[in-house]
């Protein structure tokens, strides 16, 4: 079967699953807007903030190393263990830093929903790492339902429990719920379970490469989440939930736009790296295929963003001024992330890393004073920049990939 009817039928389950997601994200955000002010956005977004910079730098790769090796149960018992010791500090981190990094952003009300959304990450850390084979084996039906599964429970219970409670600790109450699923559906579904042992040459194999994915992920994060942290520090809590309901809804859908290629598209490009010909034409089409499914997402949200201030409430009012620059960010990241699935692809982890690395700089050096002087416009303003002075090093370095000769 060639590598056509595997994109095809890979985007048609993972587009719909993205689609799935999406759709029933944007209208768990409408409910929950509904139900919650911006500064209880706010604070649930520093609890965010923290665990996903908790779980940035302590970032493996593991999941990308087992895609590129041709054997993969090998690794799966030494991944796991990583994958524990992983939850395990980033938990203790949490417990410990709570009053800290409430005191940072001056939001006391932070602290206990830190300590609860502490408790994910131990719980993502026993999750069978034996299930990135529904990714490497090109097993995208199995996977489209078991992402299924655990999207209704999350979703479910986030709303649920939210509305019981009026509190965003009903968010996290559902994030929990989800990873509960998908640590019992992670046995029943994939093979070989791991266990207590690991082998030394496997886990220097894993850190050997993880670390540019390692310092990628940083990088991306810093360029992801730098614009937020200023907000929230500068502006606050209610500035902070007003521009991450606005990333959430310009940016979020076409980042899971690209993602849904990257997904499908990973384990395709490693297919065919000693077929350059092929290599290039699938590259080329790939990128045109997002392009094209992306820009109606920036029309509507460039045209008219009233839209979504008529469905949230008056109270969301703000988010009109940066739904237009916003989407323009989310249409870059959605093409970057082709890009970063054909170095993956390469085993060059190193070039993605140093292209987040030059997007993050691009977007710090405008930050503090875009924001200080325009709000939540600059930070969006600065996330913008960052994006376009990457893109000449994205041009430079694809193209080097594609014309060279195996």
């Amino acid at each position: 079967m060639g590598y056509k009817k595997d994109v095809i039928r890979g985007l048609s389950f993972i587009g719909s699953l993205r689609f799935l997601t999406k759709a029933v994200g944007f209208l768990e955000t409408i409910i929950l807007a509904r139900i919650l002010v911006p500064e209880q956005f706010g604070i649930y977004a520093i609890a965010l903030l923290a665990l996903g910079l908790l779980e940035t730098i302590t970032q493996t790769g593991v999941n990308v190393v087992l895609v590129q090796e041709k054997e993969t149960d090998k690794y799966i018992s030494s991944a796991w263990l990583i994958s524990i010791v992983r939850g395990v500090v980033i938990m203790l981190v949490l417990l410990i830093a709570a009053p800290f990094i409430a005191n940072f952003f001056r939001t006391p009300d932070a602290v206990t929903l830190l300590y609860w959304i502490s408790i994910v990450p131990l719980m993502r850390g026993f999750i069978n790492p034996a299930v990135v084979k529904l990714q490497k084996d090109l097993l995208f039906a199995k996977n489209f339902w078991y992402q299924m599964v655990i999207l209704v429970i999350d979703t479910a219970v986030s709303i649920i429990a939210t509305y019981l409670l009026n509190n965003p600790i009903g968010i996290v109450i559902g994030l929990l719920a989800g990873v509960i699923i998908e640590l019992i559906l992670s046995y029943m579904i994939v093979s070989p379970r791991p266990s207590f042992h690991f082998e030394k040459a496997y886990v220097s194999t894993i850190f050997h490469r993880g670390k540019w994915i390692t310092g990628t992920a940083i990088f991306d994060y810093l360029f992801t989440n730098m614009d937020n942290i200023a907000v929230g520090r500068i502006l606050g809590a209610s500035s902070l939930g007003i521009y991450q309901l606005a990333y959430s809804l310009a940016v979020t859908p076409l980042v899971e736009l690209g993602n849904a290629f990257n997904y499908v598209m990973f384990p395709i490009f490693s297919k065919l790296t000693h077929d350059r010909s092929r290599l290039r034409n699938a590259f080329i089409k790939m990128i045109l295929g997002v392009a094209v499914l992306a820009i109606p997402f920036v029309i509507i949200f460039t045209v008219v963003p009233q839209i979504f201030v008529f469905i949230l409430g008056e109270k969301w009012s703000a988010i009109i001024s940066v739904l237009p620059i916003l989407s323009l960010v989310g249409f870059m990241k959605a093409i970057s992330n082709m890009a970063s699935a054909l170095f993956l692809s390469e085993i060059k982890q190193k070039y993605a890393m140093a292209i987040t690395f030059v997007t993050a700089i691009g977007m710090f050096a405008p930050l503090i004073p875009l924001v200080q002087n325009y709000g939540i416009v600059g930070a969006a303003m600065a996330a913008l920049i960052g994006s376009l002075v990457a893109l000449p090093f994205y041009f430079y370095l694809v193209w080097q990939l594609l014309r060279k000769r195996v």
